[in-house]
């Protein structure tokens, strides 16, 4: 099911926690070398409802990532709530890799520009495939096309596939990245920072399949 459908959260965090230990203890040590992502091991930040203080999200200039990010959870209807907790990694450590794996997949699809119809989680789980190697990204990235109708199967192999790999490989992790201290930062100015470019069309204007 995790496979097929990107919006079962639930079995797609099941599936993540079963399949990526090598690929988290990956991940985890190059977060210990960066920096900003030992920052983020030390301190282990969340991002819920209890900790985003919305009202300054709100204050922020336009443009700016935390009032994008903002942006984004309100017009699509989504919570940074409706990730599942980890639970079957039993490594404290690994547990918080994946677990904030999962609570910054909103603030990628802000930062790639793509909505919460399937074609745009498709191509969000492309770029994280090729950012994180976890199984579940590259399974999902692999089967998830076989729901969309022939016509977004041809748009995302000939354009959206292509941009998601070419910004995937060019981007630092984004992992290392400590976003709630990146809030008033540009949007623009990160993704220039990031490697990352425009898409190549509007995701948003070709439906949900």
């Amino acid at each position: 099911m995790a496979l097929y459908n990107p919006y079962r959260h639930d079995m797609v965090a099941v599936l993540g926690e079963t399949t990526g230990r090598r690929t988290l203890r990956v991940l985890r040590d190059t977060m210990r070398t960066h920096p900003e992502g030992a920052q983020i091991l030390h301190e282990r930040p969340r991002i819920s409802l209890a900790t985003l203080d919305l009202r300054r999200l709100r204050s922020l200039p336009e443009g700016s990532l935390g009032r994008e990010y903002l942006r984004f959870l309100d017009v699509n209807r989504v919570s940074p709530d409706t990730r599942a907790p980890t639970r079957f990694v039993d490594d404290e450590e690994l547990a918080y890799v994946i677990q904030r794996y999962r609570e910054v997949h909103d603030m990628l699809h802000t930062l790639l520009g793509m909505p919460t119809n399937i074609l745009g989680e498709i191509v969000v789980k492309w770029f994280e495939a090729v950012q994180t190697r976890l199984p579940m990204c590259i399974l999902g990235a692999l089967f998830g096309p076989l729901r969309l109708s022939t016509p977004s199967l041809q748009v995302l192999l000939s354009e959206l596939i292509p941009w998601a790999v070419q910004n995937g490989r060019r981007a630092p992790c984004v992992l290392n990245l400590y976003y709630e201290r990146r809030w008033e930062q540009p949007l623009g100015a990160l993704r220039q920072e990031l490697g990352i470019t425009a898409p190549p069309l509007d995701v948003r204007r070709l439906g949900q399949t």
